[in-house]
């Protein structure tokens, strides 16, 4: 039984990893991999990204749409499950657990598509209603000030319904009896949400963020590149798109692999850390 799921990680996850080696490597693609020189000094390519003058803003952009999407969607997703959660009509909680669910199955092409209807410059609702209003046209798509908005907006609406899952799941494993103690006892909604709902979800609210802590330095590449121009690349260009035009469009694999394992390395010591820190207050993944 076993067999197979090894022979899977062996030839897919294992055996891919020699391509690392390009890190390090003054890579030709005429030689390959195997056959291109090593780097002199080892570390070239690493120090041509840290000496580059656009990796602090890439490090920059990276961090706070990282950090912001986590925040913002553990928040509206635990948000959602407690409003689902207290929810006694079934009918209801149904017809909202659908219809926020559906967004997370729509490619981050179509929601751009979604965006651009309504936020477009010369033809989006949002500019025609405040033309019709007197007002001027605001370029959202184009500006660096609206990048980051719509990225979170756009994240949160999509991810939520599906993210909320994890920790409706958790509240409904909550022992029923604590509710009717605390009841009896004069407690409120939110003294009952406070005092047992959060406490109940809080092992899998550290579980879900010590995970999250390892992706802190993607930001989510498919969605930014489909929604960034080189107009916002002050606001928007992140560590990922860097690496998939340094890596296929300028053809400098080298320097491409070096940042994504540069980002890996950060990701790993940060799960590493989010998970010891964890441990002082609850249980860790491990």
């Amino acid at each position: 039984m076993l067999v197979p799921g090894i022979v899977w990680y062996i030839l897919f996850c294992y055996a891919p990893m020699y391509g690392v080696t390009l890190a390090f490597k003054d890579f030709k693609m005429r030689l390959g991999i195997m056959g291109s020189p090593w780097s002199e000094p080892l570390f070239a390519n690493f120090m041509e990204f840290f000496q580059s003058p656009y990796s602090a803003r890439l490090l920059k952009n990276t961090l706070i749409m990282s950090l912001m999407k986590i925040i913002l969607a553990k928040l509206a997703a635990v948000g959602l499950a407690l409003v689902l959660n207290e929810c006694k009509k079934s009918w209801y909680r149904r017809i909202v657990q659908t219809v926020s669910y559906m967004p997370h199955f729509l490619s981050w092409v179509v929601v751009y598509g979604i965006v651009y209807l309504f936020c477009s410059e010369s033809q989006g609702y949002i500019n025609r209603a405040i033309r019709s209003m007197g007002g001027s046209t605001v370029p959202f798509l184009t500006s660096n000030d609206y990048f980051r908005p719509l990225i979170y907006i756009s994240h949160i609406w999509k991810g939520t319904g599906y993210s909320a899952i994890i920790y409706l799941a958790a509240m409904t494993s909550i022992d029923v009896t604590l509710y009717e103690a605390a009841q009896v006892d004069g407690a409120g909604r939110l003294r009952r949400i406070w005092h047992i709902t959060l406490p109940g979800i809080r092992s899998t609210f550290i579980m879900l963020t010590i995970i999250s802590a390892g992706s802190i330095l993607s930001a989510g590449f498919d969605q930014v590149y489909v929604f960034y121009n080189e107009l916002v690349y002050e606001t928007g260009d992140i560590i990922d798109t860097y690496v998939y035009r340094a890596g296929l469009e300028e053809m400098r694999f080298g320097l491409s692999t070096a940042v994504g394992l540069f980002k890996n390395g950060i990701g790993f010591f940060l799960v590493w850390g989010t998970n010891r820190l964890a441990r002082r207050w609850e249980e860790g993944i491990w």
